[in-house]
């Protein structure tokens, strides 16, 4: 019998949501996104949850929600690039409450790079990987021989004077105009400063942005492979079915 679950991936500027079939994984037809409300408090953000998920096609099991947060016994403990009222919310309780389902309640880049290690960029790889989101901030997740740390926040690490993700993000990009070559020359004072720290043996680049990696490749100067996120701005939709179907099993 297939198994398709609900998987939502909450950033700062979109809630992106899509039913996966996670025995094949893939997504069952298209995601769906909607602006994150703003204020992004949950009160104000569960309606929009609830709007994307009745418009898809019927799942069952438990629901994925990812989130850029970090998630310590079922309960958010930061709040970046959303609303503070997050801080010590039960992401899973509201879930429950809103779709009458039970969810898992995780990272959303940990989400991205379960769904690249399992069956993406880093599928089949044993060394140390570093995935990386860029969007509206700096994910981050941390792989050693497949195996997930979770939680790390290396988004927000000082980097000339500031957090990274303040001056490296997509979301910099954007607000800056910056051309391929300005934000790569931010990108690569990242990159070599997570080297410098962790040796990876594989960085995978993730977040919308991703999909336009063609563009900047020739741009990238690291001592590590770099690839992109196979899965895309899809990651950490998919990532986040899979981790429920994983709690489920």
């Amino acid at each position: 019998m297939t198994r398709r679950l609900l998987g939502i991936d909450v950033g700062g500027s979109f809630i992106k949501a899509g039913v996966v079939d996670v025995d094949a994984g893939r997504l069952e037809g298209q995601t769906l996104s909607a602006p994150t409300p703003q204020p992004s408090t949950p009160e104000a953000m569960m309606p929009t949850i609830a709007s994307l998920a009745a418009k898809l096609p019927a799942a069952t099991g438990r629901v994925g929600l990812a989130f850029p947060v970090v998630v310590k016994s079922g309960r958010a403990r930061t709040a970046a690039n959303i609303d503070h009222a997050w801080i010590g919310a039960d992401g899973a309780a509201l879930i429950r409450r809103t779709l009458d389902r039970d969810a898992l309640f995780l990272n959303d880049a940990d989400a991205a790079g379960i769904a690249e290690m399992r069956l993406g960029a880093g599928r089949g790889h044993n060394g140390s990987v570093v995935m990386l989101t860029f969007g509206t901030g700096i994910g981050s997740a941390l792989f050693i021989e497949g195996r997930l740390f979770p939680n790390t926040e290396l988004g927000h690490m000082e980097l000339n004077g500031m957090e990274a993700e303040k001056y490296a993000s997509a979301h910099v990009k954007a607000m800056l105009n910056l051309d391929w070559r300005a934000w790569m020359d931010r990108v690569n004072v990242y990159l070599d400063r997570m080297q410098a720290l962790f040796w990876p043996d594989l960085f995978i680049l993730g977040g919308a942005i991703s999909e336009r990696f063609a563009d900047f490749a020739p741009l990238l100067r690291c001592e590590a492979e770099v690839r992109p996120a196979h899965f895309g701005n899809q990651a950490g939709v998919i990532g986040a079915a899979l981790a429920a179907a994983e709690a489920d099993a």
